[in-house]
């Protein structure tokens, strides 16, 4: 059985259990872990998301604080949505003259043709004692600087990130030690879209 079969069966049941989950993505590879995350559709993200309430994450889970400034981490993305669910969604720590308990992100869009269009969708994520997740991702806030290679930050009212981005606080629940399952919220509003999020090991 191939590694996409075997987390479509883990899915299959009406409750997913969050530990035989994890087991199963966290004994293959990192390329197989990704290819398993991509092929999860929006009914088995929403089970996920059911599955592991309760289960915490930080930001120094996301982003080690012994990883310095500015250096970024990559998580491959894979969105709930009926189209361009594929992204990436790149964390770094504050420069080293700014508060370490947040961190500096933006959704990179492998479409190159959209990215201008959408936006680099630039975010800042904290520690939340909300309920639906122990990070919250904010795009009412916005980094004042960036890595050198990231994209030029703007606020989410620039083009169409208005309508994707704008007013929007995302919150993250744990799967495993690679992977995380995400809810977009608008004005405190629990929305039916969900992401899942596989971290790249951060190089030194």
């Amino acid at each position: 059985m191939s590694d996409i079969e075997n987390i479509a069966r883990a899915l299959q049941a009406t409750l997913v259990n969050r530990e035989d989950l994890a087991k199963v993505i966290e004994e293959v590879s990192s390329d197989q872990r990704i290819a398993m995350m991509e092929s999860i559709d929006g009914s088995g993200q929403a089970k996920i998301w059911n599955a592991c309430e309760g289960h915490g994450v930080s930001i120094q889970d996301l982003v080690p604080a012994s990883l310095g400034p500015l250096k970024p981490v990559i998580f491959h993305g894979k969105n709930s949505l009926p189209a361009f669910t594929r992204f990436q969604k790149r964390f770094c720590r504050p420069s080293a003259d700014e508060s370490a308990d947040v961190l500096w992100g933006y959704n990179y869009q492998p479409a190159t043709w959209l990215a201008p269009l959408t936006g680099p969708g630039y975010f800042v994520a904290y520690d939340s004692e909300s309920p639906l997740g122990g990070v919250a991702i904010d795009y009412r806030r916005v980094p004042h600087a960036r890595p050198s290679d990231w994209p030029e930050i703007h606020d989410n009212k620039y083009r169409l990130s208005r309508f994707i981005y704008n007013g929007m606080v995302d919150y993250l629940r744990r799967v495993s030690e690679h992977v995380y399952i995400g809810r977009a919220t608008r004005a405190e509003k629990e929305l039916p879209n969900y992401f899942l999020l596989c971290r790249e090991d951060p190089t030194r």
